[in-house]
């Protein structure tokens, strides 16, 4: 599935958001900080809630899963939000987590790349810098071209985490700031290979198979696609007053039958079905 055209009322609740001063803990505001990944369902939500209450504003910024936590356990946030889990050193910041969504990491290729699949083994050894040509894995010969994200990212921590072993990547690789970057690299570079959000994914790069096989909806409801992680949204202590009836929100029908499916992410609800 793949994310749906949302631009327009993202720029919308960009415009209604700008003009607000950004103060955690207002009685007529919410601050949410974070992760890049979770930007559309939080940027999209916060203008339907302020439909629902004009009194209040939900301010939204992606600088990185690492920032929205760190911002959250100093209280310049109300909420972060994060695409991966709580570092060991972070298990004693107080947060209490609320998974939003699932999440598929998909790993991308130029769409002229033949190369339809890889197993996991050979994904590593790829952002290790072992495997350095495409003729090694089945592709045309040429160089691979590496992608990665910033230290900041979560969706870079997750991929470290389930695919990576917490092993070191090749230290030579274009590293880049947020998804769209990354996918846009891909796009442009016939050797390039990178990872995203299954959710930003579109007709502009390839998603191979990971172990014969495909992200798609069906296999991230099933649990079959092999690298997949959940989406936070942490809280400095139990969600009280607006930033409880924000992430409510975020967790009714409302937003997870329409913004998170649209955005190619798995809602809470159907992974328990």
């Amino acid at each position: 599935m793949m994310r749906r055209p949302i631009l327009l009322v993202v720029l919308l609740a960009a415009v209604l958001l700008s003009a607000c001063t950004n103060t955690p803990g207002r009685s007529d505001q919410v601050v949410v900080t974070g992760s890049t990944t979770i930007l559309p369902i939080a940027e999209v939500s916060a203008e339907m809630f302020h439909r629902l209450r004009p009194d209040v504003r939900v301010l939204v910024s992606g600088v990185g899963s690492s920032a929205g936590i760190e911002s959250v356990s100093t209280g310049s946030s109300d909420i972060g939000t994060s695409s991966r889990d709580l570092k060991s050193e972070e298990g004693g910041l107080g947060l209490v987590d609320t998974p939003i969504a699932y999440d598929a990491i998909a790993v991308i290729v130029n769409q002229s790349n033949p190369v339809e699949s890889l197993t996991k083994a050979q994904i590593k050894a790829i952002f290790q810098g072992k495997i350095r040509d495409w003729s090694q894995v089945g592709g045309r010969g040429g160089s691979i071209q590496l992608v990665n994200r910033d230290e900041a990212s979560g969706t870079r921590e997750a991929f470290s985490k389930i695919v990576m072993d917490k092993e070191p990547f090749d230290p030579t690789a274009a590293v880049l700031p947020g998804t769209g970057q990354v996918r846009a690299v891909v796009a442009q570079s016939p050797g390039a290979v990178g990872y995203i959000s299954y959710g930003f994914v579109n007709r502009s790069v390839k998603a191979i198979a990971v172990e014969g096989v495909r992200p798609s909806e069906k296999t991230v409801f099933s649990g079959a696609y092999p690298i997949q992680r959940t989406l936070h949204f942490f809280t400095k202590g139990p969600a009280a007053g607006l930033a409880r009836s924000y992430i409510d929100f975020v967790l009714s029908d409302s937003v997870q039958k329409t913004i998170v499916g649209e955005a190619g992410f798995l809602p809470v609800s159907e992974r328990s079905r």
